[in-house]
């Protein structure tokens, strides 16, 4: 009846992280952490779980001497995504 929820994307701000970067073409570290309100450290944690799970891309680069990390979900992301939302509304129909 229910369908199992992917526990990667169950966390409160990975599915934040998720839910934002669905939504756009890429999005870097900073507007990330505004969005979801998350600690530095907590989401640069959660970032690279999503990033060895193949679902976020993560690209470091400089802008002048600023460091600057740009996220895009992949389309493994996608598909994740996806099914967690798919998988979610069986708990809605009751």
């Amino acid at each position: 009846m229910f369908r199992e929820l992917n526990p990667l994307l169950h966390s409160e701000l990975r599915l934040a992280v998720m839910s934002v970067l669905i939504g756009v073409e890429e999005a870097d570290f900073t507007f990330l952490r505004e969005q979801t309100g998350a600690t530095a450290g907590n989401l640069s944690v959660q970032i690279d779980k999503l990033q060895k799970a193949g679902y976020v891309d993560v690209e470091k680069t400089f802008r002048g001497k600023m460091p600057r990390t740009v996220c895009r979900i992949t389309s493994e992301g996608v598909k994740a995504f996806e099914d967690y939302t798919e998988a979610l509304k069986s708990y809605l129909k009751l």
